[in-house]
């Protein structure tokens, strides 16, 4: 009698075992625990929470925007803006100056270009002599810069070259001017800023100078930088070489009244120094005052008026009384644009 054979049940597969990832031999094998170590030190860095301690070029941004070395000015000013696009922003502007007593009467046209991740800025003056700058953002942490000078001066050509990385609680940043790459002469500084608690920060930064072949020179500064917890004050330092040494203060007393004061001291071999510089801005609805007073006898004060957001009037003076002396300027600051409202992003305007 023949046999009938009768199918099995058919059992469902067994899982299959993943495989094992196969590690690929390594030269970095024997140094291992040192990249455990580094990767244990980053996750302690990162539980801190550390903030990012800002540029070594701003160390003194807040105390320099208060006072008023960078805004006085004398004699008469015109600055004329017009403004061609908004996204990306593009611009002209023609700048004037005349009866200045420390600076010659002069004119320059300027061109600004800026999208999310570049800016261009160009100039050109009366006498021929060029300038440009190039910003070029990588990431949200890496911006690579570039400043060019051209002038018929011998001697006042410049290439500077730069590049910024900020970390999460660090900033690093090296430059080269004037470089070449044939013999390596030229400017070079490297600066670092880091974090060290939530309030302060500490840095240096470094100079290596080289005019020939045969000659160098480097030398080093060290920097320190302490935040208060609202970020309504902050004080810097800065030790530099041939024993100078120059601190900040800036106290943002309310929401209009800034103040701050800057001490610098000079104890080199040949000479021995100090001066003291204390300021003020004070922001109204549509005008900004400033004022200053430091330990050389100088008293100076400026008056920027705006009496539409496309016009604005300036009136800046300086007494010195150790030399007896005095200057006064004037000027104004008119923007144009010709581009409709919409376009501008403002609000559209209610039909009478």
């Amino acid at each position: 009698m023949a046999s009938v054979s009768i199918p099995e049940k058919p059992t469902a597969a067994e899982p299959q075992a993943a495989p094992k990832p196969t590690v690929a031999p390594s030269y970095f094998n024997p140094v291992s625990p040192l990249w455990n170590a580094i990767d244990r030190f980053n996750q302690w860095r990162a539980d801190l929470g550390l903030p990012h301690p800002g540029t070594v070029e701003n160390l003194q941004k807040e105390a320099k925007a208060t006072h008023l070395n960078n805004y006085m000015f004398d004699g008469a000013r015109a600055d004329l803006t017009k403004s061609l696009s908004m996204n990306p922003l593009f611009q002209v502007t023609h700048s004037f100056a005349l009866g200045s007593q420390t600076l010659p009467s002069s004119y320059n046209f300027g061109a600004i270009f800026a999208n999310q991740k570049v800016f261009l800025q160009g100039g050109v003056d009366h006498e021929g002599n060029v300038n440009a700058r190039f910003n070029h953002g990588w990431s949200d942490h890496q911006v690579t810069k570039a400043q060019a000078q051209f002038s018929q001066q011998a001697g006042q050509n410049m290439i500077q070259l730069e590049h910024d990385y900020q970390g999460r609680d660090f900033n690093l940043n090296v430059k080269g001017i004037n470089p070449s790459p044939a013999d390596f002469t030229g400017i070079y500084v490297g600066s670092y800023l880091q974090s060290i608690t939530k309030n302060l920060a500490v840095g240096v930064e470094s100079l290596w100078q080289r005019p020939n072949p045969e000659l160098s020179e480097i030398s080093s500064s060290y920097l320190a930088k302490f935040t208060s917890n609202d970020k309504s004050w902050i004080a810097t330092a800065q030790l530099q070489p041939a024993g100078i040494l120059q601190a900040t203060y800036w106290h943002k007393l309310s929401e209009k009244v800034d103040v701050a004061a800057d001490l610098q001291l000079i104890a080199a071999p040949t000479r021995r120094d100090a001066i003291a510089t204390l300021g003020a801005k004070y922001d109204l609805r549509l005008a900004t005052f400033r004022a200053q007073l430091d330990s050389t006898g100088k008293v100076s004060a400026l008056l920027e008026q705006r009496f539409t957001p496309t016009f604005a009037f300036l009136v800046s003076g300086e007494i010195d009384h150790f030399k007896n002396a005095a200057k006064v300027g004037v000027g104004v600051m008119i923007e144009s644009s010709s581009l409709t409202p919409e376009e501008m992003g403002l609000p559209p305007q209610p039909s009478l």
